[in-house]
């Protein structure tokens, strides 16, 4: 049985980890919203369940829905070998996936630093003082840490734990490249000190099935208007 996977059918947002980990996986999957309309994702979120999801993105497996990107990764991960098989490892590719949340959450803060019912024009002077915070200050603590974590890893090719490909590695594959369309500006200032994550980047981007799924119409492209990562010029410095 395939997996359903719901999520805004135009958007990468929050739902392309969880979309990067099936390919990655070669996991048969439904994007249900593309195939149905969005609709049905109000129909199921407002459906009987015993333990329903807050909103999008969501898995359902058999009967059970499964939501929250860091705990759908925590699910496939194990059960697709993007996972360590110990409980310490386990824990420690959840908790780098609880940061790449944080870092890219920040990173959408920037252009909607008042709230998504306002429109990023409505929000401009505070979404630029929002990005220059984090430009100067958080984008390469985060990237800073990551490589930090890489360095001391030390795998030949390199990953953030032990040396097998995990979710965590093909997130930050997606945060490298979100961040690369959000802020190209500063992402090719910050790049050259953090030579292990553009490596790590650059490993996952060569994965065969990620290879395929990158140039195929699945691949929802980035937007100025909705998503995660957002680009506008003004907010690149």
């Amino acid at each position: 049985m395939p997996y359903e996977f719901y999520y805004w059918p135009h958007v990468q947002g929050r739902g392309e980890f969880v979309r990067l980990a099936l390919e990655e996986a070669g996991a048969p999957y439904i994007d249900v919203a593309r195939v149905e309309g969005p609709e049905v994702l109000k129909r199921v979120l407002e459906g009987r369940f015993p333990k329903p999801p807050f909103a999008p993105p969501f898995l359902k497996v058999r009967m059970h829905l499964i939501g929250q990107t860091t705990n759908i990764l925590l699910y496939l991960g194990e059960r697709h070998g993007l996972a360590p098989k110990s409980d310490a490892g386990r824990l420690w590719t959840n908790q780098i996936q609880l940061t790449i949340g944080d870092f890219s959450l920040e990173a959408h803060d920037t252009h909607h630093p008042l709230g998504p019912r306002l429109q990023f024009e409505e929000q401009a002077t505070e979404a630029m003082k929002r990005a220059a915070w984090f430009r100067e200050e958080r984008l390469e603590r985060f990237l800073g840490w990551f490589e930090n974590i890489l360095s001391q890893n030390a795998s030949v090719p390199p990953h953030l734990v032990g040396a097998r490909l995990t979710y965590a590695d093909i997130s930050l594959f997606q945060t490298v490249e979100g961040l690369r369309y959000a802020f190209p500006k500063a992402m090719q200032r910050a790049e050259r000190r953090y030579p292990r994550v553009i490596a790590l980047h650059d490993l996952v981007a060569s994965r065969p099935r990620i290879r395929a799924y990158l140039a195929s119409e699945r691949r929802i492209g980035f937007h100025e208007r909705a998503g995660l990562f957002r680009h506008h010029a003004e907010l690149d410095g």
